[in-house]
């Protein structure tokens, strides 16, 4: 009896590690999806636009999007992107949106623009993206299919604020696409500056929200 008590606790315990496993190493290959159900709860994602999450396996259902304002209030759920197929911009263009972070998430976790977004709904996507943490921190990164690499590592800045003791925290967000350059600006500071063609700026815009948060963010903006 004991024996098989013990057999039992150890393939209970295999499964749990197995679940585990699986949880950490999530693919970065989301397919762009509604999910009516969603959005018959006030779930998921406003009328005409798309997501494509990090993880392939990511429910929909622990994204909530609300309108408020002209605004949407996000809770996540699973990192992600959302844009509308008609946000696209070339050449000469700025793209931008404003975020607040309402409250501090359990670790710091990214929210931001992307530009340049290519075949997002297929796993050779590519698009450059510019995000914020509450820490006061930013990040340029792109991606091509399934590898991401840093244009700017993680860094501090003056134009940054750190979320206050309440979580809080406002970051406007723009990214500057011209014949020589790239520019990257927060709070209508510039934090970076690239050489243009380094990374994509022509194809679809839009937001980028990791997992763990909730902020209060709107569509981007793209002027000319």
């Amino acid at each position: 009896m004991r024996l098989t008590v013990i057999l039992i606790a150890a393939s209970l315990a295999a499964c749990v590690k197995k679940q585990d496993t699986a949880s950490d190493t999530a693919t970065a290959s989301g397919a762009a999806s509604h999910d009516p159900d969603v959005a018959a709860q006030g779930n998921g994602l406003p009328s005409g636009y798309s997501v494509v999450t990090d993880d392939s396996t990511a429910k929909l259902t622990s994204i909530r999007y609300t309108s408020t304002g002209g605004n949407w209030e996000v809770t996540t759920g699973p990192a992600h992107i959302i844009y509308s197929p008609k946000d696209t911009a070339s050449g000469v263009y700025t793209a931008s949106a404003t975020f607040t972070q309402l409250e501090a998430p359990r670790h710091p976790e990214a929210y931001g623009l992307f530009v340049g977004g290519r075949d997002l709904d297929k796993p050779s996507r590519t698009y450059t993206y510019f995000v914020v943490r509450g820490s006061g921190e930013f990040l340029v990164k792109r991606r091509d299919g399934a590898k991401t690499s840093d244009v700017v590592s993680w860094s501090a800045n003056s134009a940054v604020p750190k979320a206050d003791s309440t979580g809080k925290a406002t970051y406007r967000l723009a990214i500057r696409a011209a014949a020589d350059s790239v520019r990257f600006l927060i709070n209508d500071k510039q934090v970076a500056v690239v050489k243009a063609g380094t990374v994509p700026t022509t194809g679809l815009a839009g937001l980028r929200i990791n997992h763990n948060l909730h902020v209060l963010t709107g569509p981007v903006s793209i002027s000319r």
